[in-house]
């Protein structure tokens, strides 16, 4: 049997007026999921545990089956894994974002502009990161360049029990009430702070200026968490994974459970992202490999930036370059699974993540049955003919044991 669990990250969205009071998922041409609702088990799953932030990392730490109230430590030590990093047992790691603050006239009041930089490209990132590195650099304190505008701070001795915000959940707000908050509160101020300095006069930032583009002007700290302890997933299932996403914690989640992390070229996290790539790689594996996890960021960014237009296409784009090929190639197995989910709905209106239940379909080739519902979409949630996962974790317990 081969397993293939495919995650439109964010997918998931509530109705919009502009889209005649249809969400993102209904308005798109969506034939391959709807395909795969109609012929196999559709159901919602909760996969982020009521009182935890809904984040990426709670809720794909959910969907790899592992329970996020006994596994989850934080988001950044998943990317510390993911760009090789390992974190020993006294160090705390911090995502690090490069964001666009736009300040008034005496700089004395700043405003969230956007999370992204404009989606800054890797490579002036790294001169972004490097230079904080070799001017706030110590031997406690250092900085390691990701991907795009996600990055990485290790503290070593330092303090995890902050409030730190994500700086997508603060668009177009001031920044004064979302500074962190707690215990070693002054160190992390301090080096946003100064970050400002350095980033606001680099020649990176000076060009991008020029050029219309917004300049990561700032750092922002948040995610923080120490080296999570989880089984691998071959303990746990008793097969062998891999893992394909653009995104730093989706694939450090990978290295933790023990996956090979497939290398694909062109995977941006975003609406450019190389699907088709992505597809390939997931099919090449399973000729060693039983399981894949096929993670697409592109819907989540579009609905963090509240562009409906830009989600529809993503979800089209995931639909018809994702699940169709993958779906396509999977003929060429005897026996396969398919699982289909968003991790957590991003509402455009929201521009950020919310915690409700999501809709699932799951298909075994070998037992179709007629569905409940024709379409796949956010409406498969509200019925009351379906099948339900309260525990998120519980859902791939049932997509490879069947119970």
């Amino acid at each position: 049997m081969k397993y293939v669990v495919i995650i439109g990250d964010g997918m998931a969205d509530r109705p919009i007026a502009a889209l005649g009071g249809k969400t993102p998922l209904q308005k798109a041409d969506t034939p391959n999921m709807d395909r795969l609702a109609s012929t196999g088990i559709v159901g919602r799953v909760r996969t982020v545990p009521e009182g935890m932030h809904p984040g990426s990392d709670v809720a794909n730490l959910s969907i790899f089956g592992y329970d996020p109230a006994r596994f989850y430590s934080g988001r950044a030590p998943l990317e510390a894994a993911s760009i090789g990093v390992e974190l020993g047992s006294d160090d705390v790691a911090f995502r690090c974002n490069l964001v666009t603050l736009r300040y008034n006239k005496d700089r004395s009041k700043a405003v969230m502009e956007d999370y992204s930089s404009g989606h800054i490209s890797s490579d002036e990132a790294r001169e972004l990161i490097l230079e904080i590195n070799s001017q706030l650099g110590t031997d406690e304190l250092v900085f390691y360049p990701g991907v795009s505008y996600r990055h990485l701070m290790v503290w070593t001795g330092g303090s995890a029990d902050l409030e730190c915000v994500p700086p997508h959940d603060i668009l177009g707000r001031d920044i004064i009430d979302y500074l962190p908050v707690g215990k070693g509160e002054e160190v992390i101020r301090g080096l946003m702070l100064k970050s400002v300095d350095i980033l606001d006069c680099h020649p990176v930032n000076r060009n991008r200026v020029r050029d219309g583009k917004n300049p990561g002007n700032s750092l922002w700290f948040w995610g923080q968490g120490r080296r999570p302890q989880m089984p691998v997933f071959r303990d746990k299932y008793g097969i062998n994974g891999a893992l394909v996403s653009a995104v730093d914690l989706t694939r450090g989640l990978g290295i933790y459970a023990g996956f090979e992390i497939l290398k694909v070229p062109g995977m941006t996290g975003y609406l450019d992202t190389n699907y088709k790539g992505k597809a390939e790689a997931t099919l090449e594996a399973l000729n060693r490999v039983d399981f894949v996890y096929l993670h697409v960021e592109a819907p989540d960014e579009a609905g963090h930036s509240g562009k409906y237009q830009d989600k529809v296409r993503a979800i089209e784009d995931f639909d018809k370059y994702i699940v169709g090929s993958v779906m396509e190639g999977m003929r060429a197995f005897p026996e396969y699974r398919v699982l289909v989910l968003p991790d957590h709905a991003t509402p455009v209106e929201l521009r950020t993540h919310s915690e409700e239940p999501v809709p699932f379909v799951l298909y075994d080739n070998l037992k179709q049955t007629g569905s409940i519902v024709s379409a796949y979409d956010e409406t498969i949630t509200g019925r009351n003919d379906i099948m339900v996962f309260e525990e998120g974790f519980r859902l791939m317990d049932y997509f490879i044991k069947g119970k």
